[in-house]
Parts: structure tokens; C-alpha cells; sequence
């Protein structure tokens, strides 16, 4: 990769557990609605897959809030399910309702018939995507790339959407548990080789996320996607030294198990706000990262209110962690609200580096 390395190097420094000046921060959904700016090229575009497919305007929606804060790391701007869509299942946005799929998985014949895609070809908007984003941060800071983990996918594909108990998919998961692990099995192959992909596109650093895992019983989520979450931090390569790309493991609802996240071979987990940094620090005894978690809802609180909650959670942390803030990445504890004020989000960036610097 001949793009130079990041000048603020801060978020990657923090996910390899080094000293950093100040706690890093970026946030999940960081492009998008809240933004005017991001409304006019999604206007542009006429259509979020448009703009998803289009990368100079991925591009351009990346580096839009980097304008107006001091993040410390940008995000591909992208959907977590351009992998299914790419596996066939033809992907679309419904108006009011999120995104759906004409062809979800109904039987086991449509399981079987499922591949990993061409990186090359169904996927090439993506990495050409991760490499113009890369060339334009010419080197300010670190660029993550991302994928949804092979649960939260598999959610998607066989619910044909959103789901309020997801019934389809659990029910496979029960009656054929078999045609569940080949269902899954097929879609951490395609994750794998798409983070692989994008790391060699220029991504430096890559975040798998685990939306969904929060809705499986225990003994359900060991078998469905903590052995698929633990495959992924095994099996996939990201580079030797200071050229590895760290991964992060983020989940809604993976409080009962960061013990077994941290052992993964991943270099970071991230938490929500259900669960204290400290708490968590302490847990795991400084094996890997933390990154997390303010609660979103509280980017609608007064600026005052915003800097005295990132505060608590920077103490947080480092009551947790021997008295040192090194090994952690600020970030909320979910991705953010269309509503949500710019002006919020950046006292929320200015008091997580005025109260984290050294």
C-alpha cells in the first residue's frame, strides 16, 4: 500500500494497547442523516444503495464528518448487507421500513445454493470504495472497514428483513441445526475473505458487528455466532507488526461474553451501554482493547450533561484499568440517530479529548 500511514495514528496506537496522548474517538454511523450535508448527496444519489454503490460519493459521505470534527478515524461508508445482497438475495430499501430482501432464504435447497462472492466483481464498488476513501485521507487518520458478523447477517437472510421476535431464523436454528451451521458457515467464509479484501484495499483497521447477537439465549449464542465471531478472529489475515489490521469485535448484548471475545485472537471488543467500562476492564485483565459506550440517547442532552456522562465513562475506564486510560476507544455504545444534533456530537468529541488528554 504506498497511501501513507495515518499522521493521528492515536485509534490504532489504542487498539494495540500503547500509550496514546488522549483517548481516541470515532463513532458507528458517524456519515449519515444527522448531517445536511450527507441528506444532499444521499439527494444526489437518489437512493441509499445509489449512493452505498457509488464509490466517489461513499467517499465523499466518509469524509464529511471529518470535516466538521477532530474524529479519530474514519468509517467506510457502507450497509452490512451488501455481502447477502451480493450472494444473490437481491437487496432493497423499502420506504418506512428498512432494508428487505427479494429472495430470503426459505429452504435448505436455497442455503445450499449459496457461494462466497467474487470480491473482484459483485463486491468491486466496495474496495474501490476502501481505496479512494484511503487515498483522499492522504494519511490523517486511520480508515476502518467492516462487516456484519455472520449471525446478524444470517438474521436478515432468512427473517427477508427486520424482525420484532426473530421467529424464522431462530426456528431454523432449533428444528435444523444443521442447515443453520451450513447457512453460517458460507456467510463467515464470504466475511472473511470481504474484511481480507477490504484490508487490502487499504483498510486499517476492520470492526465486525454483531447487532443481533444480543437476542440469543446463552447456549444459543456460543453455538450460532460466538464460534463464528472466534472463526473470524482466527482465520482471517490482516497483516504482521505495525501493518496488522486490528479487529474489533462490537455486539449489542455481549456482556455475558466479553471473557470469551477477548480470547479470540481479536484485538479489540466492543461494548454497549449495559455494560461498565470498568466492569469490563476488570474482566479481562488488559488482553485486549476496549471500545465503547456511551449511551446514544445522550447526544440529546445539553452539552454540560454530554461532557459530565463522557467523564464518567472515561473514569470509568480507567478506575477499571490500573489507573492508565491506554487500551481504550471512545465510541457510543450503538450507531446514531437521524435526529441527533451536529453540535452535540461535537462537545461530545471535545470532552473526550479536553478530559482524556495527558
Amino acid at each position: 500500500m504506498s497511501n501513507p500511514s495515518p499522521v493521528n495514528d492515536r485509534f490504532l496506537r489504542a487498539l494495540r494497547r500503547q500509550p496514546v496522548d488522549r483517548t481516541p474517538v470515532w463513532l458507528m454511523r458517524q456519515a449519515g442523516r444527522y448531517l445536511p450535508e450527507y441528506r444532499a448527496t444521499r439527494a444526489q444519489a437518489g437512493s441509499f444503495l445509489n449512493l452505498a454503490k457509488n464509490p466517489e460519493l461513499a467517499c465523499e459521505v466518509t469524509l464529511q464528518p471529518l470535516r466538521r470534527f477532530p474524529l479519530d478515524a474514519a468509517i467506510l461508508f457502507s450497509d452490512i448487507l451488501t455481502v447477502p445482497d451480493a450472494m444473490g438475495l437481491g437487496l432493497y430499501f423499502a420506504d418506512g421500513e428498512g432494508p428487505k430482501f427479494e429472495r430470503p432464504i426459505r429452504s435448505t435447497a436455497d442455503i445450499d445454493r449459496l457461494a462466497v462472492p467474487d470480491m473482484g466483481k459483485e463486491l468491486r464498488y466496495v474496495m474501490d470504495a476502501v481505496s479512494t476513501i484511503r487515498r483522499e485521507l492522504n494519511g490523517s487518520v486511520p480508515l476502518i472497514g467492516f462487516s456484519g458478523s455472520p449471525w446478524t447477517l444470517a438474521c436478515y437472510m432468512v427473517e427477508g428483513g427486520g424482525s420484532d421476535n426473530y421467529s424464522k431464523v431462530k426456528s431454523l436454528a432449533l428444528n435444523d441445526p444443521a442447515a443453520m451451521h451450513r447457512l453460517l458457515s458460507v456467510v463467515t467464509d464470504a466475511v472473511i475473505e470481504y474484511l481480507k479484501a477490504q484490508h487490502a484495499s487499504g483498510a486499517q483497521a476492520l470492526q465486525v458487528f454483531d447487532t443481533w447477537g444480543g437476542v440469543l439465549s446463552p447456549s444459543m449464542y456460543r453455538e450460532f455466532s460466538l464460534r463464528y465471531l472466534q472463526r473470524i478472529a482466527a482465520e482471517l489475515p490482516r497483516g504482521d507488526g505495525d501493518e496488522r489490521a486490528p479487529l474489533i469485535l462490537f455486539g449489542k448484548g455481549n456482556d455475558p461474553y466479553i471473557e470469551d471475545l477477548a480470547a479470540s485472537g481479536a484485538e479489540a471488543v466492543g461494548v454497549d451501554w449495559t455494560i461498565g467500562l470498568g466492569d469490563t476492564a476488570r474482566r479481562i485483565g488488559g488482553q485486549v482493547a476496549i471500545q465503547g459506550n456511551l449511551d446514544p440517547v445522550t447526544l440529546y442532552a445539553t452539552p454540560e450533561t454530554i461532557r459530565g456522562e463522557v467523564g464518567r465513562a472515561l473514569d470509568d475506564y480507567r478506575d477499571g484499568n490500573g489507573g492508565s486510560r491506554e487500551g481504550h476507544v471512545f465510541n457510543l455504545g450503538h450507531g446514531m440517530s437521524p435526529d441527533m444534533q451536529p453540535e452535540h456530537v461535537a462537545a461530545m468529541v471535545a470532552a473526550v479529548h479536553e478530559l482524556s488528554a495527558r
